[in-house]
């Protein structure tokens, strides 16, 4: 296990670090750069390779356990706000740094909670942990799972989630959502990918693509590290753990609990619970700013969780795998 787990902390510690390392000297722009050539290019060619490879003799069995998570995860939230709030409402002689007053009440937070608590960072990180800790035969349960979360989750119910929670009024209109879904790359290249899984490339092409998608991940993981970087609030830290711990701890418990009761052992229950358990994605950032959410409770969150990955990543491989 101890290999498995420096193989998978490696690529974490080096990319992130790096990107720690030079968030204060690399400007904005390149930042924003860096993402858009990732979502427009980097994760759909990702996306487009092991597509090629995706064995769809599971059915809905995948899609269907992703939105299962996402709405699992969504139910959790919401509980646990409700009891934050009935807690908040019978301590109000506490002292104003106690978790009473950490918790207002405020529509906008209650919005970035559920986000930070749903939205996993399975493009990114979940393909890059189940590459390296499971064997090739798995990735399409990956890829699956992760286009699965992104069309669903990240371009569906999160849109729908800061739109109704948002403190600005934006004219969000169905065609509007419905547009936004079917101009998904990633959605567009899996589609290529499985249409083209009989054409043979020549080998020396295969071997570039394959080679491509860890240039993608390094600068996937590179971003992480130069976003993490410039986190300057932390006046929401006590809700944002609570949602970080739901995020990577009690999820990914349900889930591998009830993989086990349904008969998914092995790589496959792994699998689902590293995807399940993958930290808050970037992409909660972009809502916050289109839709004016809590930015400090969405920035502490993808930081805790990205922690919490670290520490659960041994509990994982040796419950679940």
């Amino acid at each position: 296990m101890i290999d498995s787990l420096i193989h998978a902390y490696t690529p974490f510690l080096i990319w992130v670090g790096i990107g720690l390392l030079g968030s204060r000297l690399i400007p904005d722009t390149f930042l924003k750069w860096l993402g858009n050539g990732l979502y427009w290019v980097g994760v759909p060619l990702q996306i487009l390779v092991l597509a090629r490879h995706t064995d769809l003799s599971h059915g809905v069995l995948i899609p269907g356990v992703a939105v299962g998570v996402l709405l699992l995860s969504l139910m959790l939230a919401l509980f646990i706000w409700q009891a934050l709030q009935w807690l908040n409402s019978q301590k109000q002689q506490l002292e104003p740094l106690d978790l009473a007053v950490d918790i207002s009440l405020v529509r906008g937070s209650l919005g970035s909670f559920i986000l930070a608590a749903i939205l996993g960072n399975t493009g990114f990180v979940g393909l890059t942990l189940t590459q390296v800790l499971t064997s090739p035969k798995n990735n399409d349960w990956a890829v699956l799972f992760s286009v699965t979360n992104n069309v669903v989750g990240t371009y569906g119910i999160a849109v729908l989630i800061a739109s109704y929670f948002g403190k600005n009024q934006i004219n969000n209109q169905w065609w509007t959502q419905l547009r936004d879904l079917i101009t998904v790359p990633s959605l567009w290249t899996f589609l290529l990918g499985l249409s083209t899984q009989f054409i043979q490339l020549p080998a020396i092409v295969e071997s570039g693509l394959e080679q491509a998608v860890w240039v993608v991940i390094a600068f996937a993981l590179l971003l992480v590290g130069l976003r993490l970087g410039t986190i300057t609030g932390w006046k929401s830290l006590k809700i944002a753990s609570i949602a970080s711990v739901l995020k990577v701890f009690v999820v990914p418990v349900l889930v591998g609990l009830g993989a086990t009761f349904l008969g998914v052992t092995g790589e496959e229950r792994l699998v689902l619970v590293l995807m399940s358990g993958t930290p808050t994605g970037l992409s909660v950032l972009i809502l916050a700013e289109v839709y004016d959410l809590d930015r400090n409770l969405l920035a502490s969150s993808i930081a805790l969780t990205f922690v919490g990955l670290f520490l659960a990543l041994p509990l994982w491989l040796v419950w679940f795998s």
